[in-house]
């Protein structure tokens, strides 16, 4: 069974990561699968061929998400490509450690760029097909700190606490259309986002969560792949948050 056959989906942010699980995972469903990258170009091709190891027909498209000017380009080259995605993916995502006070112009540029501005500007263009066609998935990829906020991570969790209010809003918005828009809002996942904590500090942090774990992408990834099925069309403004028992 392929219950994506005849699917596209655009995976934004999907060169490593969650993203490139989920990439494989919907491939491996039956959607053709667009990846997505910045400039990890050589990364996103390695995702694209684990696509169509899984049967599955792939392609990279790479851009800047903090650019208008750059999203407009990443849509008109799918035109030309004759794709219009079913699913989208919203993963690319930027993370920030620091206090609050000695946040800068940049950081605040760079963060609410990629993980607000992207995501919204990227998705309006591409809801007007789903609008049309009366069938859409919109998957945005959260945090638990969007929901409780962590300190030192003020920036990020205001962008993330931004991207569940805006999957709640289009909900209620798309969905006499058909299209769904819902939300994965993981825990502590072993991704290179983890890179900059000491290993006293991914010990402690581990210690906090009750299954004593940090999350595999692709268990992450196995939320959004249902969340895209068919039979998921009942789903829609809900934050799910896979995060092994640490915000309950």
């Amino acid at each position: 069974m392929k219950p994506l056959e005849g699917k596209t989906a655009l995976v934004t942010g999907a060169s490593r990561g969650i993203g490139a699980a989920a990439a494989v995972l919907l491939a491996e469903a039956g959607a053709h699968v667009v990846v997505h990258c910045h400039a990890a170009r050589d990364k996103a091709e390695a995702t694209a061929r684990e696509c169509e190891r899984r049967g599955a027909a792939a392609m990279v498209a790479a851009a800047d998400l903090a650019s208008g000017a750059e999203i407009e380009r990443l849509k008109a080259e799918l035109d030309a490509a004759g794709v219009e995605p079913d699913i989208l993916v919203n993963n690319a995502g930027v993370a920030h450690y620091g206090l609050f006070t000695e946040v800068t112009e940049r950081d605040w540029e760079q963060v609410v760029g990629v993980n607000l501005k992207g995501m919204f500007r990227l998705t309006q263009l591409l809801v007007p097909a789903m609008v049309r066609r009366r069938y859409g998935r919109i998957i945005n990829i959260s945090s638990v700190w969007g929901m409780a906020g962590a300190s030192c991570e003020v920036l990020y969790s205001l962008t993330k606490g931004g991207v569940n209010a805006f999957t709640k809003a289009l909900a209620k918005e798309l969905a006499p259309s058909g299209v769904t828009v819902n939300a994965v809002a993981p825990g502590a996942v072993g991704t290179d986002m983890m890179r900059d904590f000491s290993e006293d500090e991914l010990a402690a942090l581990r210690a906090e969560i009750p299954m004593g774990r940090f999350a595999r992408p692709e268990e992450i990834a196995a939320a959004v792949r249902f969340l895209a099925l068919p039979e998921a069309g009942y789903v829609t403004g809900q934050i799910i948050s896979p995060n092994g028992g640490w915000l309950i």
